[in-house]
């Protein structure tokens, strides 16, 4: 009897034929039937390259911006810090901080008082009886329309930011709240605020509301009055420039 050696290429060739095959399907399946090696693929240096040049930018604006404040202000830094408070200080009048004093305008408004029976009117609602916030805007407007210079409520100075809010029987202001009466003073012509005052029609209505419910209104011209400088760090969310600054 005769013994055949089977050669091992019989199994072998099938075998590679078969794992070939596996590999071009997965291949096929990873790039979707594209091309993995596209020529217009990004490369690495190529990246390298474009955030060496973003760098190289960045660091040539920065050059400049430093060139341009030691043009401005000189190489040192006390320098120009002395320089920056110098106009800081200029610009805390136009903005507001700084204490004033002169002739002006006190208002007064208070909550309704009970009568000597210790009742309030019978018709009245518990809002005909309390200063609100539209009473109090309705007197910061007017003094502002009639050239007001300054302005305080209570003991704090009313700038661009400040926002004066009734919250129940008090008012609210700049985080501090304040129970009535609550006094407004102004510095500017006492008798323009004080007509400018009698034509604003919710101030009418107010004192309206004074006669009927007895809420409470004073006006008392002073020869001098002193306000107080902002002194809160002042906070803004937006802001727009309105025009070139120079120090």
């Amino acid at each position: 009897m005769t013994n055949t050696r089977r050669s091992p290429w019989r199994f072998g060739v099938p075998l590679v034929c078969l794992l070939a095959g596996l590999l071009l399907a997965a291949t096929h399946g990873v790039s979707g039937g594209a091309e993995i090696r596209r020529s217009d693929a990004p490369r690495l240096v190529d990246l390298v390259r474009q955030t060496q040049s973003s760098v190289s930018r960045l660091d040539a604006e920065h050059e400049a911006l430093t060139n341009r404040i030691d043009s401005v202000h000189g190489r040192s830094a006390d320098t120009a810090l002395a320089a920056m408070l110098r106009r800081s200080a200029e610009l805390a009048g136009e903005a507001d901080m700084n204490p004033v004093a002169g002739p002006g305008l006190v208002v007064r408004l208070r909550d309704a008082q009970r009568d000597a029976d210790g009742r309030f009117p019978r018709d009245a609602t518990p809002d005909d009886l309390v200063v609100h916030q539209q009473d109090i805007e309705a007197v910061l407007n007017a003094l502002w329309t009639a050239g007001a210079e300054a302005i305080q409520i209570q003991d704090q100075r009313i700038i661009a930011t400040s926002v004066a809010r009734c919250v129940g029987n008090t008012l609210l202001l700049n985080g501090r709240t304040y129970s009535p009466p609550y006094t407004i003073t102004a510095i500017g012509d006492p008798s323009a605020m004080q007509d400018a005052l009698d034509a604003a029609p919710l101030v009418t209505l107010y004192k309206q509301y004074v006669v009927r419910f007895g809420l409470g209104y004073e006006e008392e011209v002073k020869s001098n009055v002193e306000i107080v400088g902002h002194t809160e760090p002042v906070r803004l969310h937006f802001a727009e420039p309105l025009g070139p600054v120079g120090y």
